[in-house]
């Protein structure tokens, strides 16, 4: 097994939805014909951590929820995959040791 690392190309600046694509990838020509799963991790957090609205607005409090529902959360797009299924996996994600693991939802006794 081979695992090799790629950057992405700037066109994901561009966008307002910022999830990688395979498009993104630079090579990607190559990188999609030669692999057998290409996927990628993203973090929703990192974005809206750069682009905090004015304290107090409206704006502020939508961005604010947003902030709460993705803290130390990340998804893994499995972009491709030849021999499976292709989708995306929410995991929690502990960005101070760098590791994954399996959310875990609250839930309410009745």
């Amino acid at each position: 097994m081979e695992v090799a690392e790629s950057q992405l190309s700037r066109a994901v600046e561009q966008r307002s939805d910022k999830k990688p694509i395979l498009s993104d990838l630079r090579e990607s020509g190559s990188i999609e014909q030669d692999s057998d799963i290409v996927m990628f991790i993203y973090q929703d957090e990192y974005y809206l951590s750069r682009s905090e609205p004015d304290l107090g607005t409206p704006e502020h409090m939508e961005w604010q929820e947003k902030q709460d529902r993705c803290f130390n959360t990340a998804e893994i797009i499995i972009a491709k995959h030849r021999n499976g299924p292709v989708g995306t996996v929410k995991l929690h994600y502990n960005i101070r040791y760098s590791k994954f693991g399996n959310i875990v939802k609250n839930s309410q006794q009745g």
